[in-house]
């Protein structure tokens, strides 16, 4: 068991319940999931969505879903079903192991890192923009041919933004002051 997974058991569900009020403590949010996505431009050649699947199953030690348009959009030379990324997501212990990485490798491998910006969707949801796979110590920045963005989107089932952040620090995401600004990507 990771030793995030641990710590949100034995900590963040007690802190939580301290300092929310919480009886119950199938009341507590937790995370349900971690989205990590890349796509790609419609008019690229396959073998660049091949790359992008095999980096995405590197970082997350699972094979992605590639993702396909749903509908013609003529202005992006793109038609319905044509492929257009790839995702994967991480569930249970897969998604601990996945979030402690972020944190501890990830983001401090990020030059002039000041924290993530606050990106909450009003729903209790995280998404986090990375601008390149570089990023992560499994991808070998020498064998990288064209770097690739992603987002990352933690799923968890708080009701408020508030929760929801306040989890994510009890777990040690470096959220930026309010003074920092408001980017979406970081990286």
């Amino acid at each position: 068991m990771s030793s995030l997974r641990e710590r949100y058991k034995t900590e963040v569900v007690k802190a939580l319940k301290e300092s929310r009020g919480y009886r119950n403590p199938m009341q507590v949010p937790r995370l349900l999931k971690i989205v990590v996505n890349m796509s790609v431009k419609a008019t690229e050649e396959k073998d660049v969505l091949k790359n992008v699947a095999e980096d995405l199953a590197k970082i997350t030690g699972q094979k992605p879903v590639i993702t396909k348009s749903r509908k013609s959009i003529s202005n992006f030379k793109l038609r319905a079903g044509m492929p257009i990324g790839a995702k994967v997501t991480l569930r249970g212990p897969m998604m601990f192991d996945f979030l402690e990485r972020m944190i501890a490798a990830v983001l401090p491998r990020i030059r002039d890192f000041r924290g993530v910006p606050r990106t909450f969707d009003g729903r209790g949801n995280f998404t986090l923009g990375l601008k390149e796979q570089t990023l992560f110590p499994e991808i070998p920045a020498d064998h990288v041919k064209r770097t690739q963005g992603m987002d990352i989107t933690i799923v968890t089932s708080a009701a408020t933004d508030g929760e929801a952040e306040e989890l994510l620090k009890l777990l040690g995401v470096p959220f930026a002051s309010a003074a920092a600004g408001k980017e979406g990507r970081v990286g």
